[in-house]
């Protein structure tokens, strides 16, 4: 007997050490496999394979200070919490390399060193937001907070602003396109920080193209991802081939032929170029004094862009979509009396949300605009409007004149029925060069031999309006300020003039896996508020009473069973 207990005792040794090692051996093998499985619909815990391989491939220590921690609303909650479970998919793919950290910036109670906090990240490039808090005594109070992060690689420090503030979204639907946006707005940086090799973009001069200051905002942001350098072309081939991109930014005199050649060859080797035209020449001056002519800007350059796909129109936009403007309507005389009036020449332009360029981008400001036509005879090029009017504008020939005091008469709306006027097309494709069939060594000697007559596939950008990418510029006794680009000095407002030229930069300079994170897409499942207030008292109770009832009544059950079973043996 003693012998049987002693085998069995030793079987049931075996099997509890047996079943230890299985545990162990099954705990080292699992530990070097990875796998994540996102069960959500639109995939939202999932990273793209572009994200993975920048991440993978980090050699240093990426830092992230995001300044999203402290008291916040429910809607920030939830963009905290995003933020923080998206940098934990990062850390899995950039493990130690890749680091962050949540600051609240105003949690010290020394007002000074709030304020100081304040000066300096808004002087790193962060945008403060008011939200409204609420307090234990069922009151509310404003509060300024920073969504938004600084990432450090290697000593150089970038700021990220997390919230897509469209004012003409609610907060649910901004804060839903914030989250939609994240993946693209930290690995945009991250990628361009951690390259190899930095690209270079050129603003071509010569041709009274906007300057320095009118175009220091979006240089700033071009300098975060690419080398940007400013010339003149003065018709010397191949000076743009080291190029990947060139902007044409608010030219006001004509190209020489020369200069054309220059460009369209660099576009036939594959170059890429943005150009942002003015057709109509409008004097700002003379406008200020109540009425101007504006004119006809002859740029020289219909053929090529004739040649390329697209032309624009020599005409201006009036929009029913516009931004405003102060106006004195006090009568002559009296003491000036500005009032904020709607100004139809200067639309706020729209795009369409399929396209990753323009996805979940805020409107656009715009002055004095053109339109663009589509030429659907050049093959091999696929157009693609990025920007429109809306569906009340119309439009005047040049030479028009433009008055002050059309702002007094009330508009008519069977005026406005121009629909979606074009103003910005997007071309691919091949395209054919404009000195094709031409005496081209009266231009330049020996240009005939080396003369490419089609294009490498190659991408560009035609804007109908020069203002787009021109910040506005402020001139003080200490000195000149440039303003931030999109930003209105009369509503408070910042368009997405910025978002806009950079998404479409990155775009045509062949970055289209980092532009598709922009297509990300996170369905908003809003309450049904009408259900919410009908049936409160049934969720309620749902919420509360039926999980303390099933524990209950799982537990009489357990008893009556357990009883059931061993009163048989008694």
């Amino acid at each position: 007997m003693s012998i049987h207990k002693s085998a069995g005792k030793l079987r049931k040794q075996f099997r509890t050490f047996l079943q230890l090692v299985t545990v162990i051996l099954a705990a080292v093998i699992l530990s070097s496999l990875f796998f994540r499985i996102d069960l959500t619909a639109e995939k939202r815990y999932t990273l793209s394979g572009y994200s993975k391989r920048v991440l993978k491939n980090l050699h240093d220590v990426v830092f992230i200070r995001v300044y999203l921690e402290g008291d916040l609303n429910i809607a920030f909650l939830k963009m905290q919490r995003s933020v923080r479970e998206m940098l934990d998919e990062f850390r899995i793919y950039g493990k130690d390399n890749l680091q962050y950290m949540f600051i609240n910036p105003f949690e010290s109670n020394d007002a000074q060193i709030r304020k100081d906090m304040f000066n300096e990240l808004y002087e790193k490039g962060l945008k403060p937001v008011n939200i409204l808090s609420s307090d234990k005594e069922g009151g509310s109070s404003e509060k300024i907070i920073f969504p938004g992060a600084v990432i450090t690689y290697r000593g150089v420090e970038v700021p990220v602003n997390l919230l897509q503030n469209n004012p003409q979204l609610s907060a649910e639907e901004n804060i839903n396109n914030s989250l939609q946006l994240l993946e693209f707005e930290l690995i945009k940086i991250i990628s361009s920080r951690t390259k190899d090799n930095t690209e270079k973009v050129a603003f071509v001069e010569g041709h009274g193209e906007l300057d320095e200051y009118q175009t220091e905002d979006i240089s700033k942001e071009i300098a975060w991802f690419y080398q940007v350098d400013r010339g003149r072309i003065q018709g010397k081939p191949g000076v743009l081939d080291s190029y990947k991109a060139v902007i044409i930014a608010k030219p006001v005199l004509r190209f020489s032929e020369q200069d054309k050649y220059v460009l369209d060859q660099y576009l036939m080797k594959g170059g890429r170029i943005l150009w942002f035209l003015d057709r109509v020449d409008v004097s700002a001056d003379s406008l200020a004094m109540g009425s101007t002519i504006a004119m006809i800007n002859d740029l020289n350059l219909d053929d090529m862009l004739f040649r390329y796909g697209v032309r624009v129109n020599p005409v201006l936009v009036k929009d029913l979509q516009c931004n405003i403007i102060p106006v004195n309507v006090a009568l002559a005389g009296n003491t000036p009396d500005f009032r904020p009036s709607p100004w139809y020449y200067f639309p706020l332009l729209s795009s369409p949300s399929a396209h990753p360029i323009t996805r979940n981008l805020n409107m656009i400001k715009s002055e004095f605009v053109n339109t663009i036509d589509t030429i659907g005879a050049r093959k091999g090029t696929m157009k693609t409007v990025l920007l429109r009017t809306s569906v009340y504008s119309t439009f005047s020939v040049a030479p028009a004149l433009i008055s002050l005091d059309e702002i007094k008469l009330k508009p008519n709306p069977d005026e406005f029925r121009s629909t979606g006027m074009p103003v910005a097309v997007l071309l691919e494709g091949t395209f054919e060069s404009v000195f094709r069939n031409r005496m081209v060594n009266d231009i330049i000697p020996g240009a005939a031999n080396e003369l490419i007559q089609m294009s490498k596939p190659s991408k560009m950008l035609v804007v109908a309006d020069g203002d787009i990418i021109r910040n506005d510029v402020r001139v003080t006794p200490q000195g000149i300020f440039s303003l931030p680009l999109g930003f209105d000095r009369y509503t408070q407002q910042t368009y997405g003039n910025k978002d806009f030229i950079m998404n479409a930069l990155h775009y045509i300079t062949g970055n289209e896996e980092l532009i598709k994170l922009r297509s990300r897409e996170i369905t908003l499942r809003l309450l049904n508020k009408v259900k919410i207030k009908d049936e409160k008292i049934f969720w309620i109770l749902i919420n509360t009473v039926l999980p303390g009832l099933i524990v209950i009544i799982s537990g009489i059950i357990y008893n009556f069973l357990r009883k059931r079973k061993y009163s048989t043996f008694i």
